[in-house]
């Protein structure tokens, strides 16, 4: 193998389409799957890849420094994709001290890990940093975030994941560590854990259930599909330029009832449902404590610099995903009732 390569956070929902990605990409790699299989890390999202021949998976949980030093004293990384974290605004809000310890302490691991095994021997050496948006805050009805945009955090997680980006400079300030940042806008697809918007649509519609939406729907986000995620991720691993940052967005902006509204059209459809019919599942409920009103990502950079740009407009990213969720019911319903839990000591024949 040419390079070992650890992608963190790579049996979650981006994290296992960067893995896939990755390991069919680049056969000469050995890609190390970093995961501590938390309640959305998931590694049935890699069935179809387990047993591929440059696919090594390690249970770590990034906030031990004594197991991520362990890792890379093992396997020896000459490069890391960062993408293990937690990640729920919802979450934040009700239990904020979760994303200190995987976010921001889980990154300082990492970061130390790096710098002590490469030892100022950097050359063909890269920590790619994959963060959010959300550090920016909130905009109002126009503009957008780019990466001059100040840092303006107003939810715990978007605090912890504004505060691992300030590490990350850090670390580049400091030891000259060869970092690389990514700020993305809200990524949808198959393997999406279902506590996310698009996903618990889909799953509640199917059960006929209510399809809650925070406020009066109007807060507006930029969508992004996780396969033109992954691509980006390997465009600017590979080709972005060491030290700099990179805004990811999909140039599609919803506000969230008009989301819900296609995707119950889209269900129908898909479904045979009479026209309107998931429409009337749509229950407006209680915003949630400091709501950014709009997110919205210049990409203008990655393209104009590295050449990427989305393959598909989210009509038909959206299309995909629900016949995704469609045909993998078995994966939905494991995932629901928490049966994927025992995928890993299935396979692996230990207990999470």
């Amino acid at each position: 193998m040419s390079k070992t390569i650890f992608i963190t956070g790579g049996a979650g929902f981006i994290g296992s389409h960067v893995v896939r990605l990755f390991v069919t990409k680049y056969p000469h790699y050995r890609i190390v799957n970093i995961d501590a299989l938390t309640y959305a890390g998931n590694l049935e999202n890699l069935k179809d890849i387990q047993a591929a021949p440059n696919y090594v998976f390690e249970k770590v949980n990034i906030v031990n420094p004594e197991e991520v030093t362990a890792a890379f004293n093992k396997y020896q990384p000459d490069g890391i994709i960062h993408l293990a974290a937690e990640s729920h605004v919802d979450r934040s809000i009700t239990s904020p001290l979760d994303f200190v310890y995987t976010n921001v302490i889980g990154t300082v691991n990492l970061l130390n890990a790096a710098k002590e095994l490469w030892k100022d021997q950097y050359p063909g050496k890269r920590f790619h940093h994959v963060s959010t948006d959300e550090v920016y805050g909130a905009l109002g009805t126009t503009g957008f975030f780019t990466e001059e945009t100040k840092y303006d955090p107003h939810s715990p997680y978007s605090a912890s994941k504004a505060s691992s980006d300030h590490f990350i400079h850090a670390y580049a300030d400091t030891y000259e560590l060869p970092v690389i940042i990514t700020n993305c806008s809200n990524n949808y697809g198959p393997n999406h854990f279902p506590e996310k918007l698009i996903p618990l649509m889909i799953h509640n519609i199917i059960h006929n259930k209510p399809l809650p939406v925070y406020g009066d729907g109007k807060y507006t986000r930029d969508w992004l599909y996780v396969v033109d995620h992954a691509r980006a991720i390997d465009c600017v691993f590979h080709e972005g330029k060491t030290g700099e940052k990179y805004n990811v967005g999909g140039l599609n902006e919803w506000q969230n009832i008009d989301l819900v509204k296609l995707l119950c059209k889209q269900m129908d459809e898909k479904l045979g449902h009479p026209a309107g019919t998931s429409d009337k599942l749509i229950t407006f409920v209680k915003d949630r404590p400091g709501h950014d009103l709009r997110y919205a990502i210049d990409a203008s950079k990655i393209k104009n610099e590295l050449g990427w740009t989305p393959s598909v407009t989210f009509e038909q990213g959206l299309s995909l995903t629900i016949d995704w969720y469609l045909a993998n019911k078995e994966w939905l319903d494991h995932v629901t009732t928490g049966d994927y839990q025992q995928y890993y000591n299935n396979q692996y024949n230990s207990s999470i």
